[in-house]
């Protein structure tokens, strides 16, 4: 089965209650089973060129690399490492720009972004982030963070400075430890994962996360994974009845189906008949 038809999509993105514009930026290439969110930062409106340009050059960048590697030609293992070194290039090239772009102009002096980029291909999804964007994943009525924020909050609670009761109260939220466009170079953290028939992946920014407690996402996502468009409504319409102090961003993708790649007599075999 092909991508688009393998992966149910929707997206939604919302300045909130409080925000006068939006700093958030998504962008999705659903014929690669790409998706790309970013929350922008920065003074004046910066933080909204920072995120727009992570998400355009990034998607951009990606489908056209992608789509000239003939990457079907390739061995899964060998489409994995692909995935992970093209992704890694485009996330460094769009750094650069958001670099360079913020050094020579004094509106956008200090202007970065979080980001989370998912590449589905083979049965399979690549996923990059930087910063405390996330990724979820719910498997039967499991569901897991599967990104681990680069936050000043996350490392409290690493270090086990305080707890996930006092996090919930902290005033740290916000001050993450890695973010793209800041510095001229940024590291990624990047990994492959197995997909399964039914998982339900989320993309958010932390205006969902902070304002919308997991076990209330576990169950929307549950209760909604088969009509993704109301589930972002739902999603962000949580987020703001809760206050909406930030722009929130929900990004969701249901693997309905396998969408492995057929390789050896099998590709021979669906290769004549086109």
């Amino acid at each position: 089965m092909s991508l688009p038809e393998a992966l149910l999509f929707a997206a939604l993105t919302d300045p909130g209650r409080v925000r006068d514009h939006n700093e958030d930026c998504i962008e999705s290439r659903p014929e690669i089973g790409l998706y790309v969110l970013a929350d922008g930062m920065g003074g004046y409106n910066a933080g909204e060129v920072a995120s727009g340009m992570a998400t355009s050059l990034i998607a951009d960048g990606l489908q056209e690399t992608w789509q000239i590697k003939d990457v079907d030609k390739l061995g899964r293992g060998e489409a994995m490492g692909l995935s992970e070194k093209l992704t890694k290039e485009q996330i460094g090239r769009a750094n650069t720009a958001i670099f360079t772009t913020s050094q020579n102009n004094p509106e956008c002096a200090g202007m970065g972004t979080t980001l989370v980029v998912c590449l589905f291909y083979d049965n399979f999804v690549t996923v990059a982030h930087i910063g405390d964007s996330r990724l979820y994943r719910l498997r039967g009525e499991q569901m897991e963070q599967v990104t681990r924020d680069h936050s000043l909050l996350q490392e409290q609670l690493d270090s086990g400075l305080i707890t996930p009761e006092e996090a919930k109260l902290s005033q740290n939220k916000n001050l993450v430890t890695r973010a793209l466009g800041i510095d001229p170079m940024v590291e990624p953290e990047l990994h492959v994962y197995e997909t399964q028939p039914d998982d339900v992946y989320l993309l958010c920014s932390d205006g969902l996360s902070d304002m919308v407690d997991d076990e209330e996402i576990r169950l929307t996502l549950i209760t909604l994974k088969s009509n993704p468009s109301l589930l972002v409504q739902q999603l962000v319409q949580a987020a703001n009845d809760n206050g909406g102090r930030d722009n929130i961003s929900a990004m969701l993708i249901h693997v309905t189906s396998p969408y492995g790649v057929p390789r050896g007599w099998l590709a021979r075999f669906k290769a004549f008949f086109r």
